[in-house]
């Protein structure tokens, strides 16, 4: 009763005109920064931790996690209609949803994201609200042995499900580990692969990459077949709305996203990349229309998208009850917490509850306004498609340019968003999937410092990845993935030569 009576008074200080003016605009600032390749929510926080230093610090935060929520179906839309997506988090949604846009069922995967994100949303708002302090107890539990056991799980995972085959999948892996690698390392401050470039120092953007792998490459691949392109898709043609079909196949993977997206964005390291991505693998697996996979199933749509926006409230958890951000985003709001002289964790919720309720408050708040705001809009951004495609793809180009130009105003991110597109390109053409290099990118550096933190705990004892009984579940499991596709693939073909031969006659 103490959290129910903590949350009415939370909403008391949301439902306030000024915080509800204040909760539209960061929704609607938030849309539009997740519908715009190269620009997130942390820079867009960060850009506004200036401007809105004057203002009421619950307002503000108000606002930030408008921002938040607002990227989250802002980077569906471009996933879906432009094969862009605006937010790494997006990147699940692009496989299947653009395929879902090209077949003239645009508006469906784009009501079903939308759906979606405010069903997980509502999902994970709720266990912030209730769950909170117990899961947050899950970073004293996990060592750096089970984060890397849980890291070398979603590699495996994204490279399996994702490759037309394991060499072309754990190809694409490896490129991005290898991208990973650049910078200075932060265990022994020395360079790697910057070729005594200063502006390699700090790593590849992953914004650059991002960009540069979707946009710029699908701007080749299309600009090289636009003589032989197929006549205008009609973006209505599959209808204006989900189908009672679409419901059913996508309210389970709706739900299932939301239990799979807060637990992990709830850990330290979780983030909103792996849990969307294992939710695409865990839809393929239960999926009845496995086939639909690669050519447009809502269920790619629903499951992933519901993951990434219960991840996003999951990300809040390690900030607001232990002070421990999670993602670039999560680490910019910790930023402007100690703007406002405040330091998130266990004593801000008794010295702060006003402000940290009226925040929880507003998550759910900022979820309806979401809805309001994207449903009615499914058939505005579908007629996008309806653009003649050189300038829809040229206003993309020039939307990236701009994008990695603002986010360092540097030649060489340029230079490498041209050679990386490049890149893009080639793996378009040769059918070499692009999810595992982002993943390689995002996680590697981090499976990298888990694995070294291990081994020095246990000095250079290789079993401390198996000594823990979390560690070697999800090593075990890693390897089941591994393992079982290709067994399973050899029986099938077996069975089917034993078939296939003639019955001798006796």
């Amino acid at each position: 009763m103490d959290i129910l009576n903590q949350l009415i008074g939370g909403f008391a200080v949301a439902l306030q005109p000024i915080n509800l003016f204040w909760a539209f605009v960061g929704c609607a600032l938030g849309t539009a920064v997740g519908v715009l390749p190269g620009i997130g929510p942390a820079l867009t926080i960060a850009l506004l931790m200036p401007v809105t230093a004057q203002v009421n610090p619950a307002s503000a935060f108000i606002m930030f996690a408008g921002i938040l929520y607002g990227a989250l179906y802002g980077g569906s839309t471009t996933s879906i209609l432009l094969n862009t997506p605006g937010e790494s988090g997006s990147v699940m949604t692009a496989l299947e949803g653009n395929r879902m846009a090209r077949t003239g069922r645009g508006a469906a995967a784009l009501a079903t994201a939308a759906i979606g994100s405010f069903v997980a949303g509502t999902v994970g708002t709720l266990a912030l609200t209730f769950l909170a302090p117990a899961i947050a107890e899950l970073a004293f539990v996990f060592g750096p042995e089970d984060y890397f056991a849980l890291m070398v799980l979603s590699f495996t995972s994204v490279a399996v499900v994702m490759g037309r085959s394991l060499l072309r999948g754990f190809a694409s892996l490896f490129f991005g580990l290898a991208l990973g690698t650049i910078g200075i390392d932060t265990q022994t401050g020395q360079t790697r692969m910057v070729f005594g470039m200063l502006e390699l120092l700090d790593g590849i953007s992953f914004t650059v990459v991002l960009v540069s792998l979707f946009a710029i490459g699908e701007t080749l691949y299309v600009a090289s077949r636009h003589s032989s392109a197929p006549a205008a898709i009609n973006p209505l043609s599959g209808g204006h709305w989900m189908t009672r079909q679409d419901w059913v196949r996508s309210w389970k993977p709706w739900l299932r996203g939301s239990v799979i997206g807060f637990p992990i964005g709830a850990l330290p390291a979780g983030g909103t990349e792996i849990p969307t991505f294992l939710s695409y693998a865990l839809e393929r697996r239960l999926s009845k229309h496995p086939e639909e996979f690669g050519q447009g199933a809502i269920e790619g749509v629903a499951g992933p998208e519901a993951a990434n926006n219960a991840a996003a409230a999951g990300i809040l958890v390690p900030l607001l009850t232990l002070g421990l951000p999670s993602t670039a985003t999560a680490a910019v709001l910790l930023a402007a917490f100690q703007n406002y002289g405040l330091q998130p964790g266990p004593m801000l919720f008794a010295t702060n509850p006003d402000l940290l309720w009226g925040l929880i408050a507003s998550l759910y708040i900022g979820n309806l306004i979401l809805l309001v705001l994207n449903l009615p809009l499914v058939g505005i951004w579908v007629r996008l498609l309806l653009i003649p495609r050189q300038y829809i793809y040229g206003g993309i180009v020039v939307f990236a340019l701009v994008g990695v130009w603002g986010l360092s105003t540097s030649w060489v991110d340029l230079a490498l968003m041209c050679g990386l597109g490049l890149i893009g390109y080639i793996a378009r053409v040769y059918d070499f999937p692009i999810a595992p290099v982002l993943i390689g990118l995002i996680l590697g550096p981090q499976a990298e410092i888990q694995l070294r933190r291990a081994l020095a705990v246990s000095q250079d004892d290789w079993s401390v990845l198996v000594g823990t009984p979390i560690s070697a579940s999800l090593l075990g499991i890693a390897a089941l993935v591994l393992i079982l596709p290709p067994l399973l693939a050899y029986r099938r073909r077996r069975a089917e030569l034993r078939s296939a031969e003639p019955v001798s006659a006796n």
